[in-house]
């Protein structure tokens, strides 16, 4: 990696997508029609409502005329990289040919050869600032973490980390995955944690296991793994979660009930997600026809329909390849001006911090 993802603003951000040239390129002839003749792909933890995963999906199957295997859509990203560990010599269809995971998780499959290199035809267009230099792993998507509320329980808002902990969100509050495993639950503590550090990256992993164990000692904290239909129907009304997976709950539930997006005033972290492919796919061909539709500008352009940034963001934006209308359903820029993109070497600290001291220092067994 020639450069790592550091502390940005959002034009920072624009910056670090950056790229001069697009590159739109067709899968090769002899990649597709391998592929097909493999007939299968196997993914793991795509939820269809997860970054416009159900719409990605569909385009693959119906371009190429592949089956796709779905894999335990609900699992994170930790449980990912045990999938391929546990698969390793199993060719059948619950071996995952490809993973979808939190930026820290990459180098270390990589550490594991758990992953294989792959170079997309717009390898180009990815910054080095987001991809493995020998292409064992590549950034598709970003987003920010974010509070989705449910209006009909919760009548105000809150506008911050710290009014979390306030009377009026008793058994309110709860995270998008498992702390212990999940990349966007681990992401979510060190957001609080960065908020009450006052921006300390290296304090935010201990204040943000700290601001939890003090909100679930105030009773505001459901120690459930929180969905759209959790806080649709009252459960976990509050849920901290990726900006794209609360904007596509917002659509998806239509104002029944009314769902607020609040981007919190301090705290603001941007999380990063890569692709890989596995070293023991047995659908390699397949998995590597997938990762060209991902970042082909249709591939992109579809994880931007689900409110996610694709990777090439810019690069689309540059060479007009943008529809007006999903620039204007982006929450507005100035939401994001305090973004903060952690570091791998943050991340290699931070994420191990937090999984092995959530029991001992939360005691909440979130499931």
């Amino acid at each position: 990696m020639k450069h790592k993802i550091s502390l940005l603003t959002t034009a920072a951000a624009l910056t670090f997508l950056a790229s001069t040239a697009l590159v739109s390129a067709q899968a090769p002839d002899a990649l597709v029609a391998a592929a097909k003749k493999e007939g299968q792909l196997s993914v793991i933890a795509l939820p269809r409502d997860w970054c416009g995963y159900g719409e990605i999906i569909d385009g693959f199957k119906a371009k190429y005329g592949l089956q796709v295997n779905e894999l335990n859509p609900d699992a994170g990203s930790g449980d990912e990289v045990e999938a391929i560990k546990a698969n390793k010599g199993n060719a059948g269809p619950q071996a995952p040919d490809v993973i979808d995971v939190g930026l820290a998780f990459g180098p270390s499959a990589k550490k594991d050869s758990l992953v294989q290199p792959y170079k997309v035809a717009t390898w180009s267009t990815i910054p080095d600032s987001a991809k493995d230099a020998d292409g064992s792993w590549y950034g598709d998507y970003y987003g920010v973490l974010t509070f989705e509320v449910n209006k009909d329980i919760i009548k105000k808002s809150p506008s911050d980390w710290p009014d979390l902990l306030g009377a009026d969100y008793k058994n309110a509050v709860a995270l998008a995955g498992d702390p212990r495993v999940s990349a966007q639950a681990i992401q979510g503590v060190l957001a609080a944690g960065l908020s009450a550090a006052g921006g300390d990256m290296a304090k935010a992993p201990d204040a943000g296991l700290k601001f939890f164990a003090d909100l679930n000692k105030k009773g505001n904290f459901v120690p459930v793994i929180g969905k759209a239909s959790s806080v649709a129907q009252g459960s976990t009304p509050l849920l901290i979660r990726w900006d794209y997976n609360a904007l596509g709950d917002r659509d998806t539930l239509k104002g029944n009930p009314p769902i607020d997006v609040v981007v919190p005033k301090s705290g603001v972290l941007a999380g990063v997600y890569v692709q890989a492919i596995s070293a023991f796919a047995p659908h390699p061909n397949a998995a590597k026809l997938w990762m060209e539709w991902l970042y082909s500008d249709d591939g992109q352009i579809g994880f931007l329909k689900g409110y996610c940034h694709p990777i090439r963001f810019q690069n689309l934006v540059d060479s007009k390849k943008v529809p007006a209308d999903l620039l204007s359903k982006l929450p507005p820029a100035e939401s994001y001006a305090k973004a903060v993109f952690p570091t791998l070497d943050q991340l290699a600290v931070s994420n191990p911090a937090i999984t092995k001291q959530w029991d001992s220092v939360v005691g909440a067994n979130v499931k």
